[in-house]
């Protein structure tokens, strides 16, 4: 009886604690966001020299990680790979010393990356995967699955847990997301297909970096249409995308299958309960998390560096994207999207960085900018970020796959959000 309670409380307050540090916004100094950003912004705005210094040391680690180890060799996909984060140390050390090539140190290029893009997930990761412990080590997991399983069953093609990956990407952090999603694949709890579709369908940015994009786009004033209509899009992408290949082609098996036990309260809670039973002890799991979570971070911080920066780049400098915008026009143009050109190459440039769309698109019309605002969401994967998170996981997700994915989610994106865009209009919602 007594251990029953214990495992009872334990199930019921660390979980509470999980779900409160990712989950519930609190308002501190006039920003509401959740706690794990409360956190952050506070090691960043009181601990500047700090941060800054644990995440270039974390990001050297992780550029010479592959050749000290030696898996730089395995495949033609590591060698490129590693080479790229030895190129990201590189840049990194020229904007962390302020010396180097003028390109690299330019504020909208290499300063943005490191200042908006490599500190932040530098921190994130492994300080969230400290508190991760309490979202997949004590029941949480085992009761949301089964409250959820009809519907991410059904519609997802996912167990009813992946719902915590999902939230946790929207309201935290796609790397958060992914993290978790690594975690419970390689405990054998998700098969690869499951995998795949929660890491190239759920892992998005948070609703904290949308509310930047509305604020660049100056469309703040629509936050609630923009939201909500983002997240059903992108969800309903989601779904499609699990059927098509190359998701429906990887193995669906796994170690562990949810139960076929009727969906209930009570039964959710009995199931939360025994997975806190097994959840072994408290500070070897937080140690574990933290590992990972460091493990991540350096494996993501150099190729953000490397190949963001190259995109950037490109953008900036070629006609390389307004050509490759090319293949999306003829969906734009069927559409009837008011400006299909810059839709277009705002859809080629979503693959190097979520955020170059939106810069592109700040003096487009009202139309534009929110069909963009929505892609650049909705799309999912990006080199600067998201798709290093990925290869970093030990989920067997080929470059080709990611690509392949990438284009069938801007099509189907495109193929959503403009007619809403222009449902919106005609109603009046967008003016």
């Amino acid at each position: 009886m007594r251990e029953n309670v214990k495992n009872t409380l334990k199930f019921l307050i660390l979980s509470a604690i999980g779900i409160f540090v990712f989950f519930i916004p609190i308002t501190i100094n006039g920003k509401k966001t959740i706690p794990l950003d409360h956190i952050i912004t506070f090691l960043k705005i009181n601990y500047p020299i700090f941060s800054k210094n644990i995440v270039f040391i974390i990001l050297i680690a992780g550029s010479l990680y592959p050749f000290l180890n030696k898996t730089w060799k395995n495949n033609k996909t590591e060698i490129i790979l590693s080479f790229l984060k030895l190129l990201g140390l590189i840049f990194a050390a020229m904007i962390y010393f302020n010396k180097g090539i003028k390109i690299v140190l330019e504020p909208t290029i290499g300063q943005f990356l490191f200042n908006k893009l490599v500190i932040p997930v530098g921190l994130i990761v492994p300080v969230g995967a400290i508190f991760l412990s309490f979202l997949i080590d004590y029941g949480l997991l085992d009761f949301v699955g089964v409250l959820m399983k009809p519907v991410m069953k059904t519609i997802f093609k996912t167990p009813g847990r992946s719902a915590i990956d999902a939230v946790a990407s929207f309201v935290g952090s796609y790397s958060i997301g992914l993290l978790i999603t690594d975690r419970v694949y390689r405990k054998g709890i998700y098969s690869t297909r499951e995998a795949v579709i929660i890491a190239t369908g759920f892992s998005t940015v948070s609703a904290t970096f949308m509310i930047i994009v509305c604020k660049t786009l100056g469309i703040m004033n629509y936050w609630n249409l923009y939201f909500w209509t983002t997240l059903i899009i992108t969800f309903a992408v989601t779904t499609i995308t699990a059927r098509l290949i190359p998701i429906k082609n990887f193995s669906n098996e796994k170690k562990f299958e949810e139960s076929k036990e009727k969906v209930n309260l009570k039964i959710a809670f009995e199931r939360g309960i025994e997975g806190a039973e097994k959840s072994g002890k408290f500070l070897e799991n937080i140690k574990q998390n933290f590992i990972d979570g460091l493990k991540m971070a350096s494996s993501i911080l150099p190729s953000i560096m490397s190949i963001g920066l190259i995109g950037l780049v490109i953008a900036k400098y070629t006609s390389f994207f307004d050509i490759a915008g090319y293949v999306f026009f003829p969906f734009a143009k069927i559409l009837g999207a008011g400006e299909p050109l810059l839709i277009s190459k705002a859809s080629a440039l979503s693959i190097s960085e979520m955020f170059l769309p939106v810069l592109i698109a700040v003096k487009g019309s009202i139309e534009a900018k929110f069909i963009i605002a929505i892609l650049s969401v909705s799309e999912i994967l990006f080199f600067s970020a998201s798709i290093p998170c990925i290869l970093a996981t030990t989920i067997p997700l080929k470059i080709k796959d990611i690509l392949i994915i990438w284009f069938e989610r801007v099509v189907i994106s495109l193929i959503l959000a403009i007619p809403i865009t222009k449902l919106f209009i005609i109603l009046g919602f967008l003016k």
